[in-house]
């Protein structure tokens, strides 16, 4: 059993690593280092995108935090998470995940270790979109629950991914847009929370990924999301989607609320609910 993790209590930790530590950098334009997704990586909120956690130009080094909770109708997740991103090219990334199975008095942590490499491009000055790729390995500390459900791999495994981002400056309507494809080769269950692997599949397969919006000034962004799940287990795990708003009042800080729906988790329907997630920029 792990203590929870309450919205009050993330809230204060990222407010006070920002009020310590931040330092905007002038690398980037803001807005276009996007946010901190639930794995850890530098995108959106449930997809990793090309672009990398920081606003760190090719001289510079920037280090990101994330608080961010996801409250369903059964489960509550809980992620804090630590990213850096090295001159512009490399992301690593490290985010422990507290998955709470309300009133059963049960939570399932996990612990992602990811890392990026910009192959191409930038997202706003180059003709074709960024590319990057990317592997996100994850490590269950309670396994109890990925067995009983039909797991093949309990312990651990990788997701490796290739995402492509782009910007285009004022093509809707003269406000800013921006898209991010992602293709995802992942085993996991439930993103590794329910093991990896079962009795449906046990292999590889690839996964689709997509975000879309708007940033109708520097500073608020609408959006969409989609990620492609598989069904290993046969409990009818479903596609995720979520429509996002973002305010983003510096560089140092920006804060995402979502409605995020979820489908069928562990063979429970209909959850959804409320994600919110603050993301600071420490230098």
């Amino acid at each position: 059993m792990h203590k929870k993790v309450s919205i009050p209590y993330i809230t204060g930790i990222t407010f006070a690593l920002c009020t310590t530590l931040a330092s905007a950098q002038d690398g980037k334009l803001i807005g276009t280092a996007g946010l901190v997704q639930l794995e850890g990586s530098g995108g959106g909120g449930i997809v990793p995108w090309a672009t990398l956690s920081g606003y760190d130009s090719q001289d510079q080094v920037s280090v990101s935090a994330v608080a961010t909770q996801v409250d369903v109708d059964d489960y509550r997740l809980n992620v804090l998470g630590l990213s850096a991103s090295f001159y512009d090219r490399v992301e690593v990334s490290v985010a422990q995940h507290r998955f709470d199975l309300k009133g059963a008095g049960v939570d399932i942590k996990q612990n992602i270790y990811g890392i990026k490499y910009r192959l191409y491009g930038d997202v706003v000055y180059s003709d074709w979109p960024q590319i990057s790729v990317g592997a996100q390995h994850k490590v269950l500390d309670d396994e109890a629950i990925a067995s009983a459900v039909g797991a093949d791999k309990t312990s651990s495994g990788t997701d490796f991914y290739v995402a492509a981002t782009k910007v285009h400056l004022g093509a809707i309507a003269g406000y800013n847009a921006v898209w991010n494809v992602t293709a995802r080769a992942t085993k996991a269950n439930e993103m590794g929370l329910l093991g990896f692997g079962g009795v449906n599949n046990d292999s590889y397969e690839i996964m689709l990924e997509a975000s879309a919006g708007i940033l109708f000034s520097r500073h608020f962004a609408i959006g969409v999301e989609y990620r492609q799940k598989p069904d290993n287990l046969g409990l009818g795990e479903d596609d995720w989607k979520d429509f996002f708003v973002t305010y983003i009042p510096s560089k140092d800080f920006s804060i995402t609320l979502a409605w995020a729906d979820l489908g069928t988790i562990a063979a429970v329907d209909d959850q959804d609910g409320l994600y919110l997630s603050l993301n600071g920029q420490l230098w």
